[in-house]
């Protein structure tokens, strides 16, 4: 019976982080009397001064929502997580994702610019949790075997670096573009910079539909990806893509956020010669 349960393949996940007041107060107002929530506050207001924008970095943020989809090795979606829901707590989302990655055979991970923000902070929050992962910590393997390796794309694919190729070109539009192009949703009615008002506001759940559509439009990006690379027919995709559609459907009654993906919903078309 063993051999009938799909295998997983690959994690197609995505992360939602929000500030970590305490930190922040500690480290970089140390002297002022200020409430953690009154330090992002400040520290938001510096950054967006500084960069135009007031994103925080990964090393004082804490994961707000963790959102996997399993896929299997024939690129089909076998389910979708969000992981400790309704209580969100950091350090089980964590705890739960990187005990799965174990679980589930260390499939390859799925991001979009996952290398330069998701995989950080669930790598420093494993460190601030004590979680031992040493199967993503292989350091002493030749370079080439780390699963941390840049180049290494049987751990990890960040579908950044390769559209990117790896930064030589800035890809401007990002996942939302990528997503619009193969007729996904994209950003709908809220976008990253709305996260940490949102959980302030306490509106966790908006947070992790929000997670949940990021994670549908990478999957959709990843089976467009594996065209380009040969390793799926443009036929396929499309059997594939429709039935990812049926699913949702199908559980749209129960799960608001797939209602929503699907009334954004655009159908692609190859151009006619």
């Amino acid at each position: 019976m063993a051999d009938l349960i799909p295998k997983v393949a690959y994690l197609v996940f995505d992360i939602e982080a929000v500030g970590d007041g305490a930190l922040i107060h500690k480290l970089r107002y140390p002297k002022e009397d200020l409430t953690p929530t009154q330090a992002i506050r400040r520290y938001r207001d510096e950054l967006l001064e500084q960069t135009g924008k007031d994103v925080l970095p990964p090393t004082y943020v804490l994961p707000a929502s963790v959102t996997v989809a399993k896929v299997g090795t024939d690129f089909r979606l076998l389910d979708l997580a969000v992981l400790d829901d309704p209580q969100f707590r950091p350090w089980v989302m964590v705890r739960q994702f990187w005990q799965g990655w174990r679980h589930y055979g260390r499939p390859k991970l799925v991001t979009f610019n996952g290398r330069g923000y998701d995989l950080p902070v669930m790598e420093l929050a494993a460190f601030r949790y004590g979680f031992s992962i040493p199967e993503w910590f292989n350091v002493s393997a030749p370079s080439y075997e780390q699963s941390r390796n840049r180049y290494n794309i049987s751990s990890h694919i960040d579908l950044y670096d390769l559209f990117s190729n790896f930064n030589a070109l800035r890809m401007t539009g990002g996942l939302n573009l990528m997503a619009n192009l193969i007729g996904k949703p994209g950003k709908m009615d809220v976008d990253g910079s709305q996260v940490q008002d949102l959980f302030d506001a306490g509106d966790l759940q908006k947070i992790n539909d929000y997670c949940r559509g990021d994670v549908l439009d990478t999957y959709f990006v990843f089976l467009r990806s594996r065209v380009l690379l040969g390793h799926l027919t443009l036929e396929d995709e499309q059997i594939i893509v429709e039935e990812t559609k049926a699913w949702l459907e199908e559980r749209s009654t129960a799960q608001p956020a797939y209602a929503e993906y699907l009334k954004h919903w655009g159908d692609w078309s190859p151009p006619e010669d």
